[in-house]
């Protein structure tokens, strides 16, 4: 399911990364930062997917509310241990949403 986002402008967070060989507790923690982020004050949704490269997009309301979800704590966990031990490398960007349309049966 697409996230439900409202007219724009916001805020969308794209995290790529590919992981590495060692992804025990990588599903349990990946599952609890979406039900944490969730609870954040201007998140809006989000989707991801994964193959050899995994691609989250999260939505938010303006970048204030990026900003406190960075330093979540139990979330500063979470980049801590995927630096050492589940992720080969990653890249995030933040973009602003100008536009956006669809199509939906």
């Amino acid at each position: 399911m697409l996230a439900q986002t409202p007219t724009p402008p916001y805020y969308a967070v794209i995290f790529s990364s590919i992981l590495s060989d060692e992804t025990a507790g990588y599903a349990e923690m990946s599952e609890l930062m979406v039900n944490l982020a969730s609870q954040q004050a201007g998140y809006l949704g989000h989707e991801s997917a994964r193959n050899e490269v995994g691609i989250t997009v999260s939505y938010w309301k303006d970048l204030e509310s990026i900003k406190i979800w960075k330093q979540n704590l139990d979330h500063l966990e979470a980049q801590t241990l995927g630096k050492l031990k589940w992720y080969q490398c990653y890249k995030t960007r933040i973009c602003r949403v100008e536009r956006d349309y669809g199509f939906e049966i």
